[in-house]
């Protein structure tokens, strides 16, 4: 029995022998979970007064000699959202009460584990990795969970900033809000991968994306087309939002938060039943943000706006409607692209330019409007026991309109280090993106003799049309000198730019693209120590062509993707070994091939698919009676099939393509999740990636791509909760976050240009009780100058604050 259970039931034995020589009446009843388990270790008690039981194994209660009266009978524990009927009883009689708690069985355990372990951050198992509910311990793929607890003590209101907490990610580009391409990008095992998934299913917002209706996020590492498909993942895994749902009480959260750089924010958390019954129940989440720049010019200004409806008519058959708006508006983060080497202007990397950190180098107007409007349905049904179906539509529309800035730096061909600035537009005029997909998945658990199937059959349909259009002009080169005046280049300068002359280029991107798909699933348990997973996928890509700046041709693909896992627990619910081989694929279309008999001509060729393997072994650990969550690994993706230049010398050839390139990228990555002692809470993580083209132009041969990010990263926080009794509920943490040198030039033609290592520390402080929540925190606490990007360069937000308190009800 573990120190929690042990003290409640010191509590509950002290008040009843107390209580043995009155006379009273008696509460007893059953508290199962939402799916129909019972819930064990709970606590029921009379509110306010002293008296209650905790749970036993069949989920039943009893609380006796109660004194004839009205009661409010509440379940409760840690982490677990208190349940609270009304009861009248006369002093002599046994009242009958039971609870259905809004939880499940799987997440009951884990916040049953979290609330005796005290370890906050962890989590146990996931229902999306595998698309059916498995343990951590049981899945043979690497993922990590950044939950709403980390979130809400770090004071993170969007998503960029609670990847900080994933390991072996690192941000490389802002969100440009531009449609279907732009929210940000992340490096993930070599890898550059977005966040376009939400609860496992189509759901991209092509802007920054508010944290406000995140219950957790989930990173899910290596080439993952299985489950998941090619269109919204990468070789290097993908990110998935888990939402918050509606339960069955009335409840929230309404916070006020504001800080450095005219940072003003508010969110509304609202859950409530519309029915007596309470089967029918609403949760809205909303926030606005709004947010000014540590540079001259900018701001940004984000509505998020999520309600979920769900409707429970009875144990088997569940309904659910959400909806995700967006609503942004702002300037677009100053980034630095580069044509020439960096040699040529005087630096080998980003801290050795001339550049002002704090200048943004443009004047006042340059503003994009940006739009995301998600709409989701799910139709969950309990066909028998064993079985359940899961019916899903998602849509995604998104929409951009408005000036894009953006600079080159450039020598100025008379002093080395003395250079100048190219100012530029790309533009984006009533572009919008619209996304669907139809999900139809079937799960199964059941035995076949003594060995036990978990499945998932799945049928897909993907349909993508993009129509979006950018152009733009250059504006001016201007030097990169104090005194300056640079705000010459503005929206109205622009305007009247395109008023008087058509842009200097025009580029429509445009199609639709239809994926058919299958797969199936299964862990087999051959003893109850070692599982095995088996799956397969089958795509039918249809692509019908478009606009890519110019025309293209369509095509159609078969694509068959499998998936293997091994599982065995040397210590059963403790220790993991597990192996695993993972695919992803991508659809290359039509290509300019050198035609070898024919002299100096070129031919059409369809390519094969691209194709990324990966091998993957490692240990994850459950131990110490759940105070240590670990995950070490070893990975290798091989990616083959990559198009590049034909090295054919003879005049034709250089125009063309052979598809016969590769890429290695192999690594080590490692997750911890601790609580040590009571009240500290450990969150690290670290990673090293090697990646090389192995095959491919000569150009680049051997080296890193400039999309591989950082070699080395590492991210750590520590928190601690004071736990006497003066000073419950007040806490602190501190951490951070550090990468090592990114090459965003590496070529032999180009030379090698990078973006220096950095450590940047963070810090908060919080005061956390029932009904209200106070918080600080301080980002960048050493004011740390810093970029991140491939190819390119963005300066990144220097020290800021940010205070906010919270009223729960």
């Amino acid at each position: 029995m573990n120190i929690v259970k042990l003290l409640h039931v010191l509590f509950f034995v002290s008040v009843a022998i107390a209580a043995q020589a009155q006379s009273g009446g008696t509460i007893r009843g059953i508290v199962k979970t939402s799916d129909g388990n019972p819930a064990e270790a709970v606590t029921v008690s009379l509110k306010g007064k002293g008296q209650g039981a905790i749970t036993n194994s069949k989920g039943d209660f009893t609380i006796s000699h109660i004194k004839p009266g009205t009661y409010q009978l509440q379940v409760s524990a840690i982490g677990l959202k208190t349940v609270e009927q009304t009861i009248t009883t006369n002093g002599t009689e046994t009242v009958t009460v039971d609870f259905t708690l809004t939880e499940n069985a799987s997440q009951l355990t884990e916040v049953i584990v979290n609330a005796s372990r005290n370890n906050r951050f962890a989590r146990s198992s996931s229902d999306y990795v595998s698309k059916m509910p498995l343990k951590n311990l049981e899945n043979p793929q690497v993922y990590n969970t950044i939950g709403k607890e980390l979130l809400t003590e770090q004071l993170v209101f969007s998503v960029d900033d609670a990847m900080r907490n994933a390991p072996g990610v690192q941000k490389m580009w802002e969100a440009t809000g531009r449609a279907g391409d732009g929210g940000s990008y992340y490096s993930s095992r070599g890898f550059i991968v977005q966040s376009q998934l939400r609860n496992g299913l189509a759901g991209n917002v092509t802007s920054d994306i508010d944290a406000a209706n995140l219950e957790k996020l989930e990173t899910i590492k290596g080439p993952s087309a299985t489950l998941f498909g090619s269109s919204l993942t990468s070789y290097g895994g993908l990110v998935n939002r888990v939402t918050k749902k509606p339960y069955e009480t009335f409840g929230g959260e309404v916070s006020l938060s504001a800080g450095s750089y005219d940072f003003q924010r508010a969110s509304l958390d609202l859950n409530t039943p519309l029915n007596k019954s309470r089967n029918l129940m609403l949760r809205l989440n909303t926030a606005f943000n709004h947010e000014g720049t540590f540079q001259t010019q900018g701001f940004s200004r984000r509505l998020a706006v999520a309600p979920s409806l769900l409707f429970k008519p009875n144990d088997r058959l569940s309904i659910q409607l959400d909806a995700e708006i967006y609503r942004i508006e702002g300037v677009g983060k100053q980034i630095f692209f580069f044509y020439v080497p960096g040699s040529t202007l005087g630096a080998s990397s980003a801290d050795q330019l001339t550049v002002d950190y704090r200048n943004s180098y443009m004047g006042p107007g340059l503003t994009q409007q940006s739009r995301s409007t998600n709409l989701f349905g799910q139709v969950n049904y309990q066909i028998s026991q064993s079985f359940r179906s899961s019916t899903n539509i998602s849509t995604s529309h998104s929409f951009s309109n408005g000036f894009g800035p953006y600079f080159y730096i450039i020598p100025d061909g008379k002093t080395l280090g003395s250079n100048l600035l190219v100012r530029a537009d790309q533009s984006t005029r009533n572009s919008t993106n619209d996304v669907l997909e139809v999900q139809q998945l079937f799960n199964g658990d059941f035995r076949l003799g003594n060995l036990r199937n978990r499945v998932v059959i799945g049928l897909d349909y993907l349909h993508v049309n993009s129509n979006q259009l950018f152009f733009g002009s250059t504006y001016d080169t201007a030097p990169i000198t104090s005194g300056y005046d640079y705000s010459q280049f503005s929206g109205a300068a622009l305007a009247a730019l395109y008023a008087t002359k058509a842009p200097d280029f025009t580029y429509p991107l445009s199609g639709i693209k239809d994926t058919y798909s299958g797969f199936l699933s299964d862990v087999l348990n051959l003893t109850d120590r070692l599982s095995v997973l088996a799956a397969l996928r089958v795509d039918n890509f249809h692509n019908k062509g478009g606009m890519v700046g110019t025309e293209v041709a369509g095509f159609n693909q078969t694509a068959f993707s499998p998936k293997f896992g091994l599982v065995f627990q040397p210590i059963k619910d403790k220790v993991s070994l597990f192996a695993n081989y993972q695919n992803s694929f991508n659809n290359q279309g039509i290509y300019n091939a050198y035609d070898v008999t024919s002299a100096d001509s070129l031919t059409q060729k369809f390519a094969k698919l691209e194709q990324a393997n990966q091998f993957e072994a490692g240990v994850k650990l459950n131990a110490l009676s759940g105070r240590l969550t670990t995950t070490i690994s070893y990975y290798d993706i091989q990616v083959k099939n990559l198009l590049r230049t034909d090295p054919n010398p003879l005049a034709a050839a250089k125009f063309a393509q052979t598809q016969d390139g590769t890429q290695l990228s192999r690594g080590v990555e490692i997750d911890v999740i601790a609580n040590p002692i009571t009240g500290l809470n450990v969150v690290a993580g670290f990673s090293y990636n090697d990646s090389k083209l192995t095959k491919a132009d000569a150009d680049v041969d051997g080296r890193r791509p400039t999309t591989a990010s950082s070699p080395v990263l590492a991210n750590l926080w520590l928190s601690y909760r004071f736990n006497s009794f003066g000073l419950r509920g007040l806490g602190v943490g501190f951490g951070g976050n550090y990468a090592s040198e990114n090459k965003i030039q590496n070529s032999v033609s180009m030379g090698v240009f990078s973006l220096p290592a950095y450590t940047v520390l963070n810090a908060s402080a919080f005061y956390d009780r029932r009904k209200f929540r106070i918080s600080a925190k301080v980002d960048n606490l050493t004011n740390q100058h810093y970029w991140i990007g491939y190819t390119t360069m963005n300066a990144q937000k220097l020290r800021n604050f940010v205070g906010s308190i919270a009223y729960k009800f």
